[in-house]
């Protein structure tokens, strides 16, 4: 509980992430990053691609091709502005952490031959240069003559970190897409040290074992995949609710309150794990 001497909770920032899925043997897989133990934010945890959104992710003023702002605006419950710009930070922070690239020929249209990109490593170069900030992703676009193919993705869920947090806070909204084909995902990044496919049921299990850890947001994302396939879950249109847990003090450990805890903290529990403060 709060007391008058609190300072005021921190401003939640924009972010964006993508659960990238594809259809194996073994069923729907998810792709998975292990972020760096260096890391300030949610060291060694597994995480989907992902990031704040950046300012010139805002008004960038680019080629788009799918449902248009205003679609995802409505779908999300925001406003139409910050709609695009999470939809470009989402396609730019993919690309930046695995790789893959929501994009094709400008003009083309959604259902022509080669109208999305095939084999997205051409564009390495500017992969770094998004990565260290030296190029916008709208400037990359115009300078290859592509377009945002706002189609590939669909809007998951969003959650907010909880207020008791004292470092940052994300107000972070989930979209999930399949993996284009003739691309392929890497990881290459200088964010995390691991990083591949397993089906979203493995990951879990990995968690209750001790043999990973995940976040409630990343460990209810998973959930809400296993099981599926890469159709059902294009197919599902979510109904979008805020998330905001409850983050408290018990004894030494900091415990998160949502509407799956229990679930959360039995797996998390199983597998020895928790949060010192």
């Amino acid at each position: 509980m709060s007391s008058p001497q609190d300072p005021p909770p921190l401003v939640p920032r924009p972010a964006a992430t993508v659960m990238l899925i594809r259809e194996d043997p073994d069923g729907i897989a998810v792709f998975l990053m292990r972020r760096h133990a260096r890391m300030e934010f949610a060291a060694g945890t597994m995480v989907f691609p992902g990031g704040g959104v950046d300012d010139r992710d805002r008004n960038a003023d680019i080629a788009w091709a799918g449902p248009p702002p205003a679609w995802w605006a409505q779908r999300f419950g925001i406003e139409p502005d910050l709609a695009e710009a999470l939809v470009c930070a989402a396609a730019r922070e993919t690309f930046e952490e695995s790789g893959v690239l929501f994009a094709g020929p400008a003009g083309q249209g959604l259902t022509a031959p080669d109208s999305i990109v095939g084999d997205a490593s051409v564009y390495a170069d500017a992969r770094r240069a998004l990565a260290d900030g030296t190029l916008s992703f709208a400037d990359f676009l115009r300078r290859e003559n592509l377009e945002l193919r706002s189609d590939l993705l669909r809007p998951w869920a969003n959650w907010v970190t909880p207020e008791a947090e004292r470092t940052r806070r994300y107000d972070t909204y989930f979209f999930v897409g399949a993996l284009p084909q003739g691309q392929r995902a890497d990881g290459q990044n200088t964010e995390s040290d691991r990083a591949g496919w397993t089906t979203p049921q493995a990951a879990i299990d990995d968690f209750a074992a001790g043999r990973c850890f995940l976040l409630p947001p990343t460990w209810t994302q998973l959930d809400s995949l296993a099981g599926r396939t890469v159709a059902d879950v294009l197919a599902v249109e979510r109904q979008i609710v805020t998330v905001q847990p409850h983050l408290e003090i018990q004894g030494e450990n900091w415990v998160f309150e949502f509407f799956d805890s229990d679930r959360y903290h039995q797996a998390r529990e199983a597998g020895g794990m928790g949060w010192r403060h």
